[in-house]
Formats: structure tokens, sequence, C-alpha cells
């Protein structure tokens, strides 16, 4: 949980301000303060698609889905559980997201591509850690609910 929460925790009572690198945020990478909303918006999003089982879990779920899918389902695992998080490798934002997404979050973020990539896998095991508390998957409407509460947060 650590990023996540000094990201936060350095937010509260800090307003971004643009995007020229004058970022505030306790000394957090302005690659990842860029990354975190975008990451937020993107499981938020996610978690209120579709109405059958799978969107109960929402965006973690279907990330994790992703991830072992690919091949790094140890590693996702690793970020739900109560352990140590394991490190997730750059070359697996690619294997998980595509070009074409990685391209449309690196866009969002105002970030390249390359910036996009490393800050993703830096950032997404902290950001399913610290929404998977006590090693469990949280239900689509607790999930969106504190989503949104970071989003309101950061803005």
């Amino acid at each position: 949980m650590g990023l996540l929460t000094q990201i936060l925790g350095g937010l509260a009572g800090n307003a971004l301000r643009g995007r020229d690198g004058q970022r505030t945020g306790g000394g957090m990478s302005p690659v990842l303060m860029a990354l975190l909303p975008v990451v937020l918006n993107m499981l938020s999003q996610r978690s209120r698609q579709g109405g059958g089982a799978a969107s109960d879990v929402g965006g973690i779920g279907d990330l994790i889905g992703q991830l072992t899918q690919k091949g790094y389902g140890r590693q996702a695992g690793s970020w739900i559980a109560t352990g140590a998080n394991e490190a997730l490798p750059p070359q697996a934002i690619d294997e998980v997201f595509g070009h074409d997404q990685l391209r449309h979050i690196a866009q969002q973020a105002g970030l390249g591509e390359d910036e996009a990539r490393s800050g993703l896998s830096e950032l997404l095991p902290d950001v399913v850690d610290h929404f998977t508390p006590d090693g469990n998957l949280p239900e689509g409407d607790q999930l969106s609910a504190s989503v949104d509460d970071y989003l309101r947060r950061l803005t």
C-alpha cells in the first residue's frame, strides 16, 4: 500500500498544478502523479461496465485476469495477497494493454509511451494492493465508491 498511500497523503491539502513539471505530492514522481488519476479512472469505468458476474469485481478483476492470461498471474496474485508485492516488468505493460491502449493512457496522462510503460509497471502493484485489503477483491460497488473517493481527492 505504500506508494499509493504516500501519493494520496501528499495530495491531501495540495492541489495539482498544470502539466509543466511543477507538481506537488510529497516528492512523488511527476510520472506517477500524472498516471494515478488515469489508472483510477480506468478502474472506475471498468467496474461500471457490463452487468454479469465478471463486473462484480470491477476493473481490478479484469486487470488481474489479463495479467494472468499473459503469464503474470504470480505477480498479480502477490498484489492481492497480504505479503510483499512482486515487481511487474515494464514489458508486461505492452503485453497486457497493447500498443493502442498504452498510447491512449500515455496521452491521457500527458506522457510519452516509455514513461507511461515504466510508470504503470511501478504504480499498478500498489494500486491493486491498496484496493484489495486483507487479500480480497472488492465488490464492484465498493470498488467504485473507493475509486471515486480517491478521484475526488485528486481534483
